[in-house]
């Protein structure tokens, strides 16, 4: 039973949310502030409270997407149904309530610590889309995308976001001397851009993938409604415009290090670990003909937002030295 409630969060997806929030503190957040001289002010309990109400809020919405998905999973991917099966739908609802309302309580909690308490509607807000979405938006005709793509950018942005209000205490000293705090914003922001293209890219993949089961119940995504060729130039479109951006971004921001020499370790990692991939997903989308490797791309295009991610380790590396 543990095994199947670990699979119904998707426990791995979540490792990937508790890292992503990691990587943002402490190695693009917080090597920033240190070469300003200026320090994290949320502390680390109310940052650990902030990681589990993502996580929980986040896996609150696995589960209640598993509970309405159950018939369309039976055909798309009947190996990996849970509700039901290994676990109760009555069960099933009640760990969402469950978790839904631990990740509100905790987000919440650290709302009203650092003096910012409007910004627990956004945990009730996120939940209330989350439920919403596995109802009624994923079966509207590219809003559910656009859902799931925007929430998952606002990942990386939730270290930012509760660390902004408690720097705004200096910020005269910031202003004054005018410190470069604000590359945190951008920084922090060209993540959530490339998580929000990489997660709508992959979706519409998926879509792709599931296209029968979807068919099937009526649900009018894009490869229902356009056809699986006009989805797949859709996708090879986003891949193509990611890769413009972080091409410009690159050429006019990341060319040089923070000692001012050509960044040659940012390049080589760009091109090997972001660029190549992103070129092959293209054309194994644009090949792909059958689930299996429809499948295959969707977990590929996972494995490059990994990639990107782990730039983050590269970053503090630059500016550690």
């Amino acid at each position: 039973m543990n095994t199947k409630i670990l699979r119904l969060v998707r426990i791995k997806n979540l490792l990937i949310v508790v890292f992503t929030m990691l990587f943002m503190r402490y190695l693009i957040i917080e090597p920033i502030l240190r070469m300003n001289g200026f320090h994290l002010q949320l502390n680390l309990f109310l940052f650990t409270m902030l990681v589990l109400a993502t996580v929980f809020i986040t896996a609150g919405g696995y589960v209640i997407n598993d509970y309405f998905d159950t018939r369309t999973d039976i055909i798309n991917r009947p190996n990996t149904v849970v509700v039901g099966k290994s676990i109760s739908r009555s069960h099933a609802i009640g760990l969402h309530m469950v978790l839904s309302a631990i990740g509100i309580v905790l987000g919440t909690f650290v709302s009203f610590k650092i003096g910012k308490p409007i910004f627990s509607l956004l945990f009730i807000l996120t939940s209330g889309m989350l439920w919403f979405y596995s109802t009624t938006y994923k079966r509207q005709l590219l809003v559910g995308n656009i859902v799931v793509a925007t929430l998952t950018a606002l990942v990386p942005l939730m270290p930012l976001l509760f660390e902004l209000p408690l720097l705004g205490r200096y910020w005269i000293v910031i202003t004054r001397y005018q410190l470069n705090v604000a590359s945190i914003v951008y920084w922090v922001g060209g993540y959530a851009v490339f998580a929000f293209l990489f997660t709508l890219t992959r979706e519409i993949i998926k879509d792709i993938e599931d296209f029968e089961g979807d068919a099937s119940f009526g649900r009018n995504t894009i490869p229902v409604h356009f056809g699986i060729k006009p989805a797949k130039v859709i996708v090879a479109s986003l891949v193509a415009i990611t890769i413009g951006i972080l091409i410009f971004v690159y050429a006019a921001y990341m060319r040089s290090n923070f000692e001012g020499n050509f960044d040659y370790i940012s390049l080589i990692y760009l091109i090997i670990f972001i660029l190549i991939p992103c070129f092959g997903l293209l054309f194994a989308v644009l090949l792909a003909e059958n689930k299996k490797q429809f499948h295959k791309a969707s977990q590929f295009s996972k494995l490059i937002m990994l990639f990107g991610l782990f730039y983050a380790v590269i970053f503090r590396l630059l500016i550690v030295g």
